[in-house]
């Protein structure tokens, strides 16, 4: 059928729809499910509505913490080379349905800023009715919206699909990516295609974790290799980098509330938990226990090549850390009261509103360091020893770094909260 043949009978269906009459055709079950969804939520068909745009700082946040910010090679390599030729768009779009990414033709980007469609952007279906990134999200499969099957009539000049794209190791979605473009470009191809590049994605991901379970594992073999009894290194989500003294599983289901300490796995039974760069070390019922870190020492005297070397009943093991970690560990070890987020974005943004970043941050340094940190507010615990290693001239302190409360220390300044 003609596009236009399509639209023309599309819109008869959606008329029907909403008045209740007897439609010339059946819509689609995953177009007609959205629009029972849009109709109870009291969606306008014909008023294009719009939440709030998402700032600049707010997007590149989310765009910060959000995992698909790792594929976004492979979503670009896969699809962009054909968006100019057949005049597509592609976005990426967060678990919430706020657009992060956005690129392709420029002629259809300046058409879609007209629709609303522009980064930062909220497409939750809830907002802007049935579309190709929110009702995919809902569906939580892939989707193609084509014409007058958006809900809302302004939408109707455009044809969108989209794909979701999961985290492969709890199946959590992540977002979608979606190619949409004016209602004469539509290919009946396209749905197949996006989502084949969303599983490549997928794959990205997977590939990732496996690398990750390897980087465990170098660290925890030495560590299993030296322990009595039964014990195994797991990764945040579970999955197993090494065990001893007991028949390896691919995945332990871990606690909601998993925590250094004695710790009940029900796979396991009662455990000890001890942190690990990137995962668990998980001891099985010993007879005693002990605490799972007792001293740190964060090592900032050689440029470039900064250290927490965490010490506890089973061994050391040490941590590379980033410049951004490495001033957060920093600032930590200057107050051993705590500091909250906006605290801690004050001294290292300049700006206190500049939480989530700072949370982002410091929940990946606490997978390294999860009995070492505690939070609310963020500080060292309370039981552990911390050393701080600052390099001889103070000049030489994170040189690069331009957080303010760094900057006050190189300068032999002090200020809220620091330690002279």
């Amino acid at each position: 059928m003609h596009p236009r043949e399509a639209t023309r009978l599309l819109k008869g269906v959606r008329a029907a729809a909403l008045a209740g009459d007897r439609p010339p055709a059946a819509p689609r079950p995953e177009i007609a499910e959205s629009w029972r969804r849009m109709l109870a939520g009291g969606v306008h068909p014909d008023r294009d509505a719009r939440s709030r745009m998402l700032s600049a700082a707010e997007t590149e946040e989310r765009r910060h913490v959000s995992p698909l910010r790792e594929v976004l090679p492979v979503l670009r390599e896969g699809l962009l080379p054909a968006l100019d030729g057949a005049l597509h768009i592609m976005v990426v779009a967060d678990a919430d349905g706020r657009l992060l990414w956005r690129e392709g033709h420029s002629s259809i980007l300046r058409k879609a800023d007209r629709l609303g469609f522009a980064v930062g952007a909220d497409w939750d279906e809830a907002v802007v009715g049935t579309n190709g990134v929110g009702t995919a999200l809902v569906a939580r499969r892939p989707v193609q919206v084509f014409s007058a099957e958006h809900f809302v009539s302004s939408h109707h000049e455009w044809t969108c699909a989209g794909a979701p794209v999961r985290d492969p190791r709890d199946g959590r979605l992540l977002g979608v990516v979606d190619v949409s473009g004016p209602l004469a470009t539509m290919h009946p191809a396209t749905l197949a295609w996006v989502s084949s590049v969303a599983r490549l994605a997928e794959r990205e991901l997977r590939i990732r974790h496996l690398e990750s379970l390897e980087r465990l594992r170098a660290v925890a073999a030495p560590l299993l290799a030296r322990l009595p009894g039964r014990a195994l290194a797991v990764d945040p989500h579970g999955w197993t980098a090494a065990v001893t003294g007991l028949a390896p599983a691919d995945r332990i289901p871990l606690p909601k509330d998993f925590a250094p300490g004695r710790v009940w796995v029900p796979q396991l039974g009662d455990c000890v938990a001890e942190p690990l760069p990137g995962g668990w070390l998980l001891r099985i019922a010993p007879e005693r226990t002990g605490r799972a870190a007792t001293r740190v020492v964060v090592d900032l005297s050689r440029a470039g090549s900064w250290s927490a070397t965490v010490y506890g009943s089973s061994g050391s093991w040490s941590q590379e850390l980033s410049p951004r970690h490495a001033e957060l560990l920093f600032l930590l070890a200057e107050s051993p009261r705590g500091r909250s987020a906006a605290e801690l974005s004050a001294e290292v943004f300049g700006d206190p509103t500049r939480t989530v970043t700072v949370r982002a941050e410091l929940s990946r340094v606490r997978r390294h360091l999860a009995g070492v940190l505690a939070h609310r507010p963020y500080r060292f615990a309370e039981d552990v020893e911390v050393e701080l290693i600052r390099p001889e001239d103070p000049a030489a302190l994170l040189p690069h770094s331009t957080a303010p409360a760094v900057v006050r220390a190189r300068l032999g300044r002090t200020g809220p909260g620091m330690i002279p």
